[in-house]
């Protein structure tokens, strides 16, 4: 089997996460990665839609941005942004978003804004954009993010998007919130009652003391560990494919 990396472990994951037919909003960056691998892989029928207007879109490529041109080529209908979020994010026709962060908390409150202070920041990030939208009314919630004390932190700088609320019993929103964070050490999951994110799943090689170290709170455990099992050639062909650009019938 060809050698495989962290990041490509967590795309891979991520992108099993996706059943066929799903209705998955796909923000940018790993999330675009993975929900076209999905299609190109074991989800062929899983319907992308850009928060830009593309519905039902089946690009050729991996898109460059939510604005590239071949969503709207490839894509079933394209409608306006607002109908975009009115009539089909906040009427709870995406079961699954898909959503990156620059910082998480252990009640899976994102933050995509600033970094530091709101009125004086450090670093000024792109923005919520649709995320927060997304992140209330979605079926399902899974987070993509590398795993790092300066993104897995006590308390964001800011919400963007809400996850749990601020002691994890806040949520109040039509979809289920955060259901899943993938990361390129494992996945967590929320606590059923306490929804504090709990690392349920190590990929392979890494040890529940990495994970923990990459974390900025103490990390909760599951009492059993599943190890997610490694990509196989046809994903990480597909994976490699669409990271050269490379057309699905090439």
């Amino acid at each position: 089997m060809p050698e495989w990396t962290s990041a490509d472990m967590m795309n891979v994951a991520a992108a099993r996460e996706l059943s066929d037919g799903d209705v998955c909003l796909v923000g940018v960056g790993p999330p675009n990665l993975a929900a076209n691998l999905a299609r190109r892989t074991h989800a062929p029928n899983c319907r992308l839609v850009y928060e830009s207007g593309a519905i039902d879109a089946k690009p050729r490529r991996l898109p460059l941005s939510i604005g590239d041109d071949d969503l709207a080529a490839t894509a079933t209908a394209v409608v306006s942004v607002p109908e975009m979020f009115n009539f089909w994010v906040g009427a709870g026709r995406i079961d699954v978003g898909f959503l990156g962060a620059a910082q998480i908390d252990r009640y899976g409150n994102i933050n995509t804004t600033v970094i530091g202070d709101h009125a004086d920041p450090k670093v000024r990030l792109p923005g919520a954009g649709g995320a927060p939208e997304i992140a209330a009314a979605a079926g399902r919630v899974i987070v993509i993010v590398k795993q790092s004390p300066r993104t897995f932190v006590e308390k964001v700088d800011f919400v963007s998007s809400v996850g749990y609320g601020p002691t994890g019993q806040e949520r109040d929103g039509r979809g289920a919130g955060p259901t899943l964070v993938i990361t390129d050490y494992g996945v967590l999951e929320p606590d059923p009652e306490t929804h504090e994110l709990t690392l349920t799943r190590l990929h392979e090689g890494v040890t529940v003391e990495e994970a923990r170290a990459a974390t900025g709170w103490d990390l909760k455990v599951a009492d059993s560990v599943r190890v997610v099992p490694p990509p196989t050639d046809i994903e990480l062909e597909e994976l490699r494919r669409l990271r050269n650009r490379e057309p699905a019938d090439a």
